[in-house]
Order: C-alpha cells, then sequence, then structure tokens
C-alpha cells in the first residue's frame, strides 16, 4: 500500500478582504469561498493547514524590478489618481487598478507560494496547495491581466535552489505568459501552456514559440480553440504531460489550476466541466513527483470554489458527497446546492484534425529535447533571509557614517539575524501589452 502524500494547505483568511473594484472580474473572495467549502467538507483536517508569511519587498526583488516594487508598496487608489503618467508605467489601467492594499494582497499570494517552494526543497511536504497564488502575467517590471506580482517565478525560483529542473503547467485559459517569459532563455524550467490563442489575451502562446538559446524546445506552447471539452482536452493533455515527464525528468511540478477554462466562466471560452479539469491535477498527481498547485484565473466564483475545493479532495484522494454540506456561502450555490461544474453544448471548435496536428508539432518538439537535460549544480546557499545578509550590510554600511556597524550586526551580539530589509531601486521601462485581459475577447488598448 502506498503511503499518504504529506499534503500542505496555504490559507490566510485576509485574502478575502481585498478589493480589485465592484465590477472588476477578479474577486479574491473567491479563496474565502473555496476555503468554506473545504472546511465544511472536513478535508482540513486531512491536511497541513498553515497561515503563510507575508512576503518581504526584498523577496519580490529576487524577480521583480526594484523599483516596480517600490512603488506597488507606496501606491494607493488616491496616488494613482494624482501621478497617472507615473501610474500607467507600471498599472495598466482598468485591469490592474491601484486598489486598496494592494501590496498586502502580493505579500500574502507571493508569501504562500515562496513558503511552499521551501517545504518541498525541505522534503516537508509531498504536495503543496497555494489557492491564493497562481498570478501568471505578471511582468518583471509591470503588472498585467490582474497580476501584480509574479508568485509563481518567485516559487520556481526557490525550488530551483534544490533542484535540477522544475517544470511548469498551466491550465488557465490564458496563456501562462509572465513564467514562460522569466524562463524562456534557460533549459531548466520547461514551461508547459494549454490555451486559448488568437484573438485573446494576452496574444502570445503560438506553438511555434518554443524557447531561445538554452532554452530553445524548453517552451512548450499548446494553442486551443473555443469550446474544447473533456474529451478533447484529455486527449491533447494527456500524451503532451506523458512526454514532457518522460523527457524532462523534473525534480518538482508547478501547476497553475486556474479555473477559467472552465465551462461558463465570465471571461474564458472553453468547456470544461469540473471533473474533466480536476481530472488534470489525478494525472500529475500521478507521476509522483513534488507537486505544487497554485490558483489562478476563475471569474465565476461559485464554480472557482467549487472546483478548488474538488481539487483539493483529488490531491487527498478522497471521494466527496455531490450534495453541498451547509457552509458560511451555501446561497450563492443555489438553486442546485451541488458539487458539480457541468459542461454545456457548447460548440467544440477543435477539430479532431487540428488537434493531431498541435500534438504532432509539439511531439517533434519535445523529442528533439533531451532526455534529462545536464545542469551544473552548486552549492545549495543558505535560505531566505541569510543568503542576501552580504547586500543588506553593503546597503547599510554606507548609510553608517563613521558608526559602520550594520543592525545585523548590532542584533547579533542579541539575538541570530532574522529580519529582511528592502534594498534601493532602479530604473526600469516596462513594454505595455496592447491587449486587455477583461472581457470574453480582447481589445486592443488604448495608445498612450
Amino acid at each position: 500500500m502506498a503511503l499518504k502524500k504529506r499534503i500542505t494547505y496555504y490559507y490566510d483568511e485576509e485574502v478575502g478582504n481585498y478589493n480589485y473594484g465592484y465590477m472588476h472580474p477578479m474577486k479574491p473572495f473567491r479563496m474565502r469561498m473555496a476555503h468554506s467549502l473545504v472546511s465544511a467538507y472536513g478535508l482540513d483536517k486531512h491536511l497541513n493547514v498553515v497561515r503563510p508569511p507575508r512576503a518581504s519587498a526584498l523577496e519580490m526583488t529576487r524577480f521583480h524590478a526594484d523599483d516596480y516594487v517600490e512603488f506597488l508598496s507606496r501606491v494607493t487608489p488616491e496616488l494613482a489618481q494624482h501621478e497617472p503618467e507615473h501610474t500607467s508605467v507600471y498599472l495598466s489601467g482598468e485591469d490592474c487598478p491601484a486598489f486598496d492594499g494592494v501590496f498586502e494582497f502580493c505579500s500574502i499570494s507571493a508569501g504562500g507560494s515562496i513558503a511552499g517552494a521551501k517545504r518541498i526543497n525541505h522534503g516537508e511536504s509531498d504536495v503543496v496547495v497555494n489557492w491564493a497564488g497562481g498570478l501568471h502575467h505578471a511582468k518583471k517590471g509591470a503588472a498585467s491581466g490582474f497580476c501584480y506580482i509574479n508568485d509563481i517565478v518567485l516559487a520556481i525560483l526557490e525550488l530551483l535552489r534544490y533542484h535540477q529542473r522544475v517544470m511548469y503547467l498551466d491550465i488557465d485559459v490564458h496563456h501562462g505568459d509572465g513564467v514562460e517569459e522569466a524562463f524562456y532563455t534557460t533549459d531548466r524550467v520547461m514551461s508547459v501552456s494549454f490555451h486559448k490563442f488568437g484573438d485573446f489575451f494576452p496574444g502570445t502562446g503560438h506553438v511555434d514559440d518554443v524557447g531561445v538559446a538554452r532554452g530553445r524546445g524548453y517552451a512548450v506552447n499548446v494553442p486551443l480553440r473555443d469550446g474544447i471539452d473533456d474529451a478533447s482536452y484529455a486527449g491533447i493533455f494527456e500524451p503532451v504531460m506523458r512526454l514532457v515527464m518522460e523527457r524532462f525528468r523534473p525534480g518538482a511540478v508547478v501547476m497553475q489550476c486556474g479555473t477559467d477554462s472552465l465551462s461558463g466562466d465570465r471571461i474564458g471560452c472553453f468547456n470544461l466541466s469540473m471533473q474533466g479539469h480536476a481530472a488534470c491535477v489525478a494525472f500529475m498527481k500521478s507521476f509522483n513527483v513534488p507537486l505544487f498547485c497554485l490558483g489562478g484565473g476563475g471569474y465565476t466564483i461559485r464554480n472557482v470554489a467549487r472546483t478548488w475545493a474538488y481539487e483539493t479532495a483529488v490531491l487527498l484522494g478522497h471521494d466527496l458527497d455531490p450534495v453541498l454540506p451547509y457552509n458560511d456561502y451555501y446561497d450563492f450555490y443555489g438553486p442546485e446546492f451541488r458539487l458539480d461544474v457541468p459542461a454545456s453544448n457548447m460548440e467544440n471548435m477543435n477539430t479532431r484534425e487540428y488537434l493531431a496536428q498541435i500534438l504532432e508539432r509539439v511531439g517533434e518538439q519535445l523529442r528533439s529535447v533531451p532526455h534529462a537535460p545536464s545542469a551544473q549544480m552548486h552549492e545549495v546557499p543558505r535560505d531566505w533571509p541569510e543568503d542576501s545578509d552580504g547586500e543588506i550590510d553593503d546597503a547599510e554600511m554606507d548609510a553608517a557614517g563613521e558608526a559602520k556597524m550594520t543592525r545585523r550586526q548590532r542584533d547579533a551580539r542579541v539575538v541570530p539575524h532574522a529580519e529582511a530589509y528592502d534594498t534601493d531601486t532602479d530604473e526600469f521601462t516596462p513594454i505595455v501589452n496592447p491587449y486587455r485581459h477583461t472581457g470574453t475577447s480582447t481589445r486592443p488598448a488604448a495608445r498612450r
């Protein structure tokens, strides 16, 4: 009999307090709804439930530009209104508003993803869940597509400290552009994205986008058309992922489980049922490789909550009663009050010939990738924040004048140093994406 997997589940109840705006489709409240269902089913009794530490600004700058993180740490709706030109450099208008508490929201999301990666690194968990993470569009120096801090990139960077190869899988209806871009030139991360392609945000993810330099062949894009159903999705997902795992042999898998690929999503255009979406999670779990499941898109919030609760049960190997138990948000699930997101009669535009063609092209790409690419491993640095003590000391020594003693050195006389501090900023000008995330189809953004 196989041993039960050790599963850590990150949740901060405050994540549901943040609000992008009344008319904005992104609702952090959905994480609170999902957790309420997890608790109502009693799944929390079988999980190691952990409140994530908040990510510091310094931790965020392991990927993001200093000036962008510094801006996020101080931006408010009032500041954005008074400095629209400065704000537009970092935040993309309607998609990424400067809402109250935006930095704190990002610190919860990123904190859980960084902490979860550390648990996998230290062998403390086989599976980690952070439904507040998965914000895959954020760029190095700017927000994009409802995403401000790319917690996925931060988690993968942490995993790469211990693992030779990490695989990133994205089943959101939108292309995982921010993550792919971050690792486009390396053979240590293979990014795999199944997404709607065409006149749709973010407009990237063509099957021929395969990476460059050492990373050539390690970006895998599976562009799909409207209305794909469970059978068609499984028919291309399973052979692609089986070949990816065979050729790349990752030490850990990070899976973005965006639920805007479900039938009936406010923004998405696929036709997956809850069971079809969760089948992807079950399939990846079957490889017995450390698995980190993150949230992502999903804008019909009752279906988001249902699916993430169900997928938590899938990771545990538990069957759930299809009749929903009473929970804090029971009225949201009427009139059927069932744990189900059924497919509709939407037309599937993905013909067998089209899917066979995509599968053939992706298969050729993966077969050209060497088995288990070599990557020179170095001594593993100390865990965060100690590995940045030198940077902090340099900055404090410069500011200390004649005293020439850092705070870390002073604190070391009493207790070990255990805090991280912000760094100075550099200038960075991001590229503005010409598409909007909002709406079921994209439209060009107004040129500034």
